[in-house]
């Protein structure tokens, strides 16, 4: 296998969401978003593998069965150090390089994720890091690329709560020291968001969601702004909610 292979990508998954909680079994067109969400992910042409990551209690059991029935990878570890979770999927699925999403995230470009990628892949052996950058995408589209040296390390030097949470700001603090690159749109445009927090963020997604799904089209993320950009009220219905600030 090449260098650099298997590219896998790891999407955390719990039950526990505060804001809205079991976010990811509510249903979406008759599947639930997590179906959803496993589905872009499995267009992407350069991922190799697939695991969610999700946590040992009971009540992510229903997680671990809509993963099994996609045919992805399941790895179930801590709750709260998200890093460590993300290593243990890594080692479970042979990871060389990562590719890291969140399952709040049932839009996400599968293309997208593979000019991430791309991007990483082209840098050289010198990038261990490279990102879509949230500042100038709709939220949603998150999608992070890094190699298996560069998860390790984070695992056994980073200490800090908010490193073991959020499991890469170790990483991006370190620009020098990982390669860094950043894919962008350039600036300009409205601010989308197209992740789900809360239920006015389920609200709109689900009209993304059956939207498409009953014109029977794929779509990709210029496909929804376009839609968005036809129906500003749509827009509006989540325009009122504030990111959560990671580390």
């Amino acid at each position: 296998m090449p260098a650099g292979r298997p590219v896998v990508c790891i999407t955390q998954a719990r039950i526990n969401s505060t804001r809205l909680p079991a976010k990811v079994l509510l249903p979406i067109a008759g599947k639930p978003l997590l179906w959803w969400h496993l589905d872009r992910l499995k267009r992407a042409c350069r991922v190799d593998r697939i695991v969610v990551a999700t946590t040992g209690e009971s009540a992510a059991d229903a997680i671990a069965a809509i993963a099994e029935q996609a045919g992805v990878l399941v790895f179930r570890g801590s709750e709260d150090d998200v890093l460590d979770r993300f290593a243990g999927a890594a080692a479970l699925a042979g990871a060389a390089t990562v590719v890291r999403v969140t399952s709040d995230c049932p839009v996400i470009d599968p293309a997208l994720i593979d000019r991430t990628i791309a991007l990483f892949e082209d840098a050289g052996p010198d990038c261990h890091y490279a990102s879509l950058d949230v500042g100038t995408f709709p939220r949603g589209l998150d999608c992070e690329v890094f190699s298996r040296r560069a998860l390790d390390q984070a695992r056994h030097e980073a200490t800090a709560p908010d490193d073991r949470e959020h499991v890469t700001p170790f990483i991006r603090r370190d620009v020098a020291r990982y390669g860094a690159r950043f894919l962008s749109t350039g600036p300009g445009g409205p601010v989308y968001r197209w992740c789900v927090d809360t239920q006015a963020d389920f609200d709109l997604v689900s009209r993304i969601i059956g939207h498409f799904s009953t014109a029977g089209v794929d779509f990709s993320w210029t496909d929804i702004a376009n839609l968005m950009r036809a129906h500003p009220e749509w827009a509006a219905i989540n325009a009122h909610v504030m990111q959560k600030p990671s580390a």
